[in-house]
């Protein structure tokens, strides 16, 4: 009897996701929790009306086998492309360069026609509104994986 595949069987490749509901969103969101980036990585286009942060995230599509195998976890550079933004607003968070934020969540509140508010919840109480309008969201990994700086997967104690 065949048997169903497994995550851990899929090949290591980069990341390539696209959200277009709030299904997908639930699935970058958890991909992205605890992922890092200093504030001067963020950048808005108004024209482009596009919001794209760099961000360092962890793997916790590997971090199962990781620490079956007994081998280091993981980080990746990753583009997070926000588009259909109509609007920008930020609470608690500062742009200097020597800032690092933590990224603990993305959120959908929907609006009318399918219009909304994207919250991106950062460590430390700084939330990121992007007011779309619809969810129009890429999340692409751009370097190889390389060994998690402190060697530990993130905890959330209770």
């Amino acid at each position: 009897m065949p048997q169903d595949a497994r995550f851990a069987d899929a090949d290591p490749a980069p990341l390539s996701l696209m959200a277009e509901d709030e299904g997908d969103l639930r699935i970058l969101s958890a991909l992205l929790q605890d992922a890092v980036l200093p504030a001067s990585e963020m950048s808005y286009d108004p024209r482009g009306r596009s919001l794209a942060l760099l961000v360092n995230r962890f793997r916790w599509e590997d971090a199962d086998q990781a620490a079956a195998e007994g081998r280091d976890y993981e980080r990746v550079r990753s583009v997070l492309l926000i588009r259909d933004v109509m609007r920008v607003l930020s609470d608690g968070i500062t742009r200097d360069g020597d800032t690092v934020m933590e990224l603990l969540a993305i959120a959908w509140q929907p609006g009318q026609d399918g219009a909304g508010r994207l919250v991106l919840e950062f460590a430390g109480d700084g939330t990121l509104v992007a007011e779309v309008e619809c969810i129009n969201i890429d999340l692409r990994d751009v370097t190889r994986p390389y060994r998690a700086v402190s060697g530990k997967a993130p905890a959330h104690p209770d």
